[in-house]
């Protein structure tokens, strides 16, 4: 099966459609799969629901959709660098579920692994929990989450071979892993494709198995959200 495409629209020619749900990888604006956003922005498609940890920040990263007004809802854990997101919520051209973090992370994992649902203890007595199904397991409350199965999902790695076998880096393994498996499909972008049987079997983070397409997404620029520096102290 040819994974390889020559670029992001490529890669998303014939999945995207309004009012898909779309599993985001990426911590911050650590991992995020840059040329996907972008390509899906350029797209125009609209009315998307967005599962991911955070919604980017003003122009960067998911925040280039939320600028489009292309999402409608999103499900994330943390959204307190983006302007526009907090004005678009407050203002109800927004729909927002907001789910810890470890909780989105085992939805998304859950849904991967075909399993529709489970009980957790995070949000117990809080905001969370309302309207949720409630358990007792050993006289201690736990609430029941659903699983998250998503459309697509789309994801970016360090490095991978062409059959899809594919390597994270540090902290851009966070939700990337676990949003790939959680989509119909998956569309992974990476700094590097290496022929296969190069990758060392046991150092494989995703099997190329949950890899439908891929792409060279390189050469990227490092951002991060704030740099913070201090005035050099005189010896």
């Amino acid at each position: 099966m040819q994974k390889l495409y020559p670029d992001a629209a490529a890669a998303l020619d014939g999945v995207l459609f309004d009012g898909m749900t779309i599993c985001a990888g990426g911590f911050g604006l650590s991992g995020i799969p840059e040329r996907l956003i972008d390509a899906i922005r350029d797209n125009g498609v609209k009315n998307l629901t967005i599962a991911s940890n955070n919604a980017g920040i003003d122009g960067e990263g998911l925040g280039k959709l939320l600028r489009t007004r292309q999402v409608k809802k999103m499900i994330s854990s943390y959204v307190g660098e983006n302007k526009e997101f907090e004005r678009q919520y407050l203002s109800g051209e927004l729909e927002v579920e907001f789910c810890p973090q470890g909780t989105l992370a085992e939805r998304c994992r859950a849904g991967g692994a075909g399993i529709p649902g489970f009980y957790t203890k995070t949000g117990v007595g809080t905001q969370v929990a309302e309207g949720k199904e409630s358990k007792l397991f050993d006289g201690e409350e736990y609430i029941l989450e659903r699983g998250i199965r998503a459309d697509l999902a789309i994801i970016k790695g360090w490095k991978a071979d062409a059959a899809g076998n594919l390597i994270f880096r540090k902290t851009a393994r966070n939700f990337n892993q676990p949003m790939a498996t959680a989509g119909k499909i998956c569309i992974a972008e990476v700094e590097e494709i290496v022929p296969v049987g190069t990758l060392d079997p046991d150092g494989v983070h995703l099997p190329g198995i949950y890899i439908n397409r891929l792409i060279l997404g390189a050469p990227y620029e490092k951002k991060i959200e704030f740099r913070t520096v201090r005035e050099r102290v005189a010896a």
